[in-house]
């Protein structure tokens, strides 16, 4: 019989080995990017997000916020420790009800360590106190949190969250919200989805406002300020809720004018692209300085600057079709960008057919004209513009030309009927552009990739067979429709 002598230190160590369960070394740090090569930082690996609660009180004055962000997800590995996006100030991290480690890293990333390993598959709770200045961060050189006169607006595209709640920041990422929010009596707070409740207390007013579909972090908005709210409900029954910031001033008429034609704009789209998905619809114009528009579900963001020329139901329809082709189906990665700009730019165009002022033909007659061979607008690819090009005009107008190309080579009968079976066939899901092409091939019976190849990944200027003789013709033989100026001012480019 022989005896094996250890030593001290490796008989403490085999000790702790045998303490430690053999499953122990498959946990492992979640990834602090979720994979998107256009944003390799952006979004998180290890668990998915069901649902975000977010209870926080916002002081105008000095903009300076606080809350309480409730994170319901689902581990999907052997997790030891995970990222959040955010920049705020944390005080407090509890997984599971229990203190949990954090520490900032990077340009916006938590990185959350739990108390105990977290086995893939494990229902998680993240709880995470914070405060802070929102105006006062920046990352990568940006900030998109933009203060007002009387407050601030969270609304920007491919991010904004990470100024005022915890998250994982990507669109392949949905959730549903509940966004309850406490500012001074005659302030009001608006967000996202149906407002549920009001109670006011010691001088403060809480507004509660739940979106019960799934959400990109992208397009959950909140606006804080002094709002005139008005209520209406469309004659296909859609609950709209608007808001208009106080002192809009000249703007204030045309703005009105647009965006309080939400209702009947939501039951002509559903027309093309199906029932309406979610329980609201609406928009929002506060009183900030940037130009764009922007898709955030059921309340769209407006700058008073797109009525500044007079009132554009045309960019109403845009972000509207963005609530079907971006919202309600979003993108798988920041390339599919195509599948949400080009699709909003085309319903722009089929409501300038509406409405008189240049058919969808003579609107990709006219563009197609304007850009020579020689033009850079032809050397963006729609398909995959990379991250410099995302909001290209080339993806809205080049995107909005395939479109049409499509509707030529497929005809108008399986066209609209792709238009409208798309959003229930991905329904509060994501999708690619290759996922989108397989579905308008399955509904054709026609082969598209050479037309797709054209029209979205080719960097020249596509050859007029592709969409018929139409398209050949040269710029002097095309008239600017009426509409075009309108269209041309909507591209909801999100800059900083």
């Amino acid at each position: 019989m022989h005896r094996r002598i250890f030593a001290p230190g490796a008989l403490a160590a085999a000790s702790l080995l045998l303490a430690v369960p053999a499953s122990a070394a498959t946990f492992a740090p979640g990834a602090p990017g979720i994979g998107d090569p256009y944003y390799p930082s952006y979004g998180n690996g290890g668990y998915d997000v069901s649902h975000y609660d977010l209870r926080l009180k916002y002081q105008p004055k000095t903009d300076e916020l606080e809350g309480t962000a409730t994170v319901l997800a689902k581990t999907t590995q052997d997790l030891s420790s995970f990222d959040l996006d955010f920049l705020l100030d944390v005080s407090e991290v509890r997984v599971n009800g229990v203190k949990a480690g954090f520490a900032s890293s990077g340009e916006h990333e938590l990185v959350v360590t739990p108390k105990t390993p977290l086995p893939k598959g494990t229902p998680v709770t993240v709880v995470v106190r914070y405060s802070g200045v929102p105006s006062t961060k920046s990352a990568y050189g940006f900030t998109t949190w933009h203060r007002t006169p009387d407050g601030a607006v969270a609304a920007d595209e491919p991010e904004s969250a990470w100024w005022w709640f915890p998250s994982n920041d990507h669109p392949s990422d949905k959730a549903t919200y509940d966004v309850s929010v406490a500012v001074p009596d005659g302030t009001q707070a608006i967000s996202n989805g149906a407002l549920t409740s009001t109670s006011s207390k010691l001088g403060w007013t809480r507004y509660t406002w739940r979106q019960d579909k799934p959400q990109a972090t992208y397009l959950a908005t909140l606006a804080l300020g002094r709002f005139d709210i008005t209520t209406s409900t469309s004659e296909g029954g859609v609950p709209v809720i608007n808001a208009y910031s106080k002192d809009l001033g000249d703007n204030d008429g045309a703005a009105r004018a647009s965006v309080e034609r939400t209702g009947e704009l939501v039951d002509w789209l559903s027309g093309y692209f199906g029932p309406y998905p979610f329980a609201t619809a609406g928009g929002y114009v506060p009183n900030t300085t940037t130009g764009y528009a922007l898709e955030t579900q059921t309340r769209v963001y407006y700058s008073p600057k797109q009525f500044a020329a007079g009132s554009n139901t045309s960019v109403v329809v845009h972000e509207l079709a963005h609530q079907w082709y971006g919202d309600d189906v979003s993108l798988k990665g920041w390339k599919d960008i195509w599948i949400n700009e080009g699709f909003a730019r085309y319903a722009q165009w089929l409501w300038s057919e509406h409405e008189g002022e240049g058919t969808t033909r003579e609107l990709a007659d006219y563009v197609y004209a304007s850009h020579p061979a020689d033009d850079a607008f032809w050397t963006v690819k729609p398909g995959d513009p990379g991250a410099d090009g995302q909001f290209d005009l080339a993806v809205y107008d080049r995107g909005a030309l395939a479109i049409e190309a499509l509707r030529h080579a497929v005809g108008d009968d399986a066209f609209f009927t792709i238009l409208k079976g798309w959003p229930r066939a991905h329904a509060y899901g994501n999708a690619s552009v290759a996922d989108f092409q397989r579905y308008a091939e399955q509904i054709s019976g026609k082969p598209l990739s050479s037309l797709f190849d054209t029209w979205l990944f080719e960097p020249t200027k596509p050859g007029s067979p592709a969409t018929g003789a139409s398209l050949a013709r040269s710029a002097a033989q095309v008239t600017q429709p009426k509409s075009w100026k309108k269209i041309e001012a909507t591209n909801d480019v999100h800059g900083h």
